[in-house]
């Protein structure tokens, strides 16, 4: 049998060194264990923190190195005390956890969900142990403070960004805006630009959001427009019509230059193609508009329209659905392709379905044929 496959007999001084430090070890552990079931027995709150102290200090320079069991341990003893300490003391503790990176997950939580934004605040700014699941219901049954603390996080996720910006008071909403780390679900971005609509702070740090999906920041635009045109009338209704048309040239500028640098090219190639080839028709549309395909749908739209796309990117986030149904309805769309473009839209579909069905084919197609010529001389008109 080779060597290196037998065991050599231990020498009995190294017996004996390792079992007097096993012993050792045992008795420190020993000791330890005493040590803090006569603290957790003592009504001394006092000494309570004291031993949390040394138990924090203990785990700070293992953490690293400590399994799952070793820190359900530390979690298990933690959570008797934290209850039982002075107020200043679970700051410092929550201070403290906050900073560790593998803190043990229930304290960690007890400390996130305290009613005491000073205990909770740095727990839920920074510490990386807390799960959604802890976030979400701090934000959904805590203050302002707390959910404050929650939007300055470095990652949000979009189940708990939906509640910070629905929950939240303009401090919240805005901190989460700013966060660069945030990621939002259609019905965040929704709910921030209709919380956009008379906050524009807000809506500055919506548009510059790098990440949002064009149809909102158009609809951010159309809502804005409206705040501003109000304001301008009322300042100079002898100025209104100018107004007017200021703010329409504006909007298709900033509609030209979204186009120009986000994804619409590349889906307006593909939607050329399809026409060229004869494959552009109906059905095809209703599918781009079912799978919420903004930019496809309203190219299509324009192609078969013989519309400016500026023109149907307006009737698409316009709050009124009634120029979809003028457009569809003088192509021959059916009211399934309608709905589902409406839907699209953000209009409740139900409310349209007798003016789609009472409006004649010949007044849309007369109707589009007005667009097109107001739309071709806004563009013959001097700047």
């Amino acid at each position: 049998m080779p060597r290196s496959l037998v065991s050599e007999p231990e020498a009995p001084e190294d017996r004996r060194n390792r079992n007097a430090s096993e012993q050792k070890g045992v008795a420190a552990h020993r000791s330890l264990v005493d040590e803090l079931e006569a603290a957790i027995s003592q009504r001394n709150i006092g000494s309570r923190a004291d031993i949390l102290r040394q138990i924090t200090d203990l785990f700070v320079v293992g953490a690293e190195h400590f399994d799952s069991e070793q820190i359900k341990l530390f979690d298990d003893v933690m959570s008797r005390l934290v209850s039982e300490i002075e107020h200043s003391a679970r700051v410092t503790f929550g201070e403290t956890i906050s900073t560790i990176a593998n803190s043990p997950p229930r304290v960690t939580r007890t400390l996130a969900l305290d009613d005491s934004i000073e205990v909770a605040g740095p727990v839920l700014r920074r510490s990386e142990c807390l799960d959604d699941e802890t976030l979400i219901a701090g934000a959904k049954t805590k203050g302002q403070d707390h959910l404050l603390a929650i939007s300055q996080r470095k990652r949000l996720s979009e189940g708990v960004t939906d509640v910070l910006v629905e929950r939240g008071d303009q401090n919240v909403v805005i901190s989460t805006a700013k966060n660069a780390g945030a990621r939002f679900s259609e019905f965040g971005y929704s709910k921030l630009v209709t919380r956009s609509e008379n906050d524009s702070e807000l809506a500055l740090l919506v548009w510059t959001r790098p990440e949002i999906p064009r149809e909102y920041l158009l609809t951010l635009f159309e809502t804005a427009s409206e705040t501003v045109r109000l304001n301008f009338e009322t300042a100079d209704r002898n100025r209104a019509e100018l107004v007017r048309e200021m703010i329409k040239q504006a909007a298709d500028k900033i509609q030209t230059d979204l186009r120009e640098h986000s994804s619409f090219a590349s889906a307006l190639a593909y939607v050329e193609r399809l026409h060229k080839s004869g494959e552009l028709n109906e059905a095809q549309v209703c599918r781009f508009a079912e799978l919420r395909k903004f930019d496809e749908t309203a190219a299509a739209l324009s192609l078969l329209a013989d519309l400016p796309v500026g023109a149907i990117e307006r009737a698409l986030v316009h709050d009124t659905g009634d120029q979809i149904l003028v457009i569809t309805k003088s192509i021959g769309f059916s009211w399934k392709s309608t709905k589902a473009i409406l839907l699209l839209s953000g209009a409740k579909s139900s409310d349209y379905l007798d003016s789609f069905n009472k409006l004649k084919p010949e007044t849309a197609k007369s109707a589009i044929q007005f667009y097109r010529l107001r739309e071709r001389a806004t563009k013959a008109k001097p700047k």
